[in-house]
């Protein structure tokens, strides 16, 4: 039915669940830790993630923050925090449905069929068009004003995540932690450099901005040609 991946790190829920799962017809690829799952999230692919919060390197909560700065993969959280402030922290933090531990497989196949039905995984991640610009997650492709721009990974990430939040200021430690996966700092001059040749690709420069658009002392916004000036 679906490709299954687990992150949990418990040795018996782990295998008690991967067996159960694989007879309701899934194929489940197992993970002990945060790591070694988003090493998985990103080569696998695979339709749906259970992600257990209490994990041994990393907390859960941080996997799912990371995963979905990297993945549209709908996100099953499987927590023994039963709280509503607990729940609704990881639904806002990226989850798509979440089961309070102990359950059992049949549970667990109910909201993976759900979300799966809701489409997260099936369905072609959304392009983002701001003015003349346009970014296609699926075959990570940038188009300007009819031309295909010549962007390597990075570039294409920084651009994707700002073009997604046009008109917002993005500080430079909010794109070391989403887009490079740093939540605990990085050096500036990262960012400054990746939006220094992002700028020459898009044909402006930091004086004349047409899409980045510097706010001096908080970060950097993107918006359409004339939405409004640079701070």
């Amino acid at each position: 039915m679906a490709h299954v991946l687990l992150i949990e790190d418990d040795v018996s829920i782990r295998a008690s669940l991967s067996e159960a799962l694989q007879e309701l017809g899934h194929a489940v690829t197992p993970a002990a830790t945060g790591m070694d799952g988003l090493n998985r999230v990103v080569s696998l692919r695979p339709d749906v993630l259970v992600l257990d919060i209490g994990l041994p390197d990393l907390d859960g909560r941080e996997v799912l923050r990371m995963v979905r700065a990297v993945s549209r993969v709908p996100i099953v959280v499987a927590t023994a925090l039963g709280a509503e402030n607990e729940i609704v922290q990881v639904l806002d933090a990226g989850a798509d449905d979440y089961v309070v531990k102990p359950f059992g497989a049949g549970q667990l196949d109910a909201r993976i069929r759900a979300v799966l039905r809701r489409g997260g995984a099936h369905a072609a991640p959304e392009a983002v068009v701001v003015g003349g610009l346009r970014l296609e997650p699926a075959s990570r492709t940038a188009v300007l004003d009819g031309e295909e721009l010549d962007l390597n990974r990075r570039e294409f990430d920084v651009l994707h995540y700002l073009a997604s939040r046009p008109g917002q200021v993005v500080s430079k430690q909010e794109l070391l932690a989403e887009v490079w996966q740093l939540p605990y700092g990085g050096a500036d001059k990262t960012v400054d450099v990746h939006l220094s040749w992002l700028r020459r690709k898009l044909g402006e420069t930091a004086k004349d901005p047409r899409y980045l658009h510097t706010v001096r002392g908080v970060g950097v916004r993107l918006d359409g040609p004339g939405a409004r000036g640079s701070a």
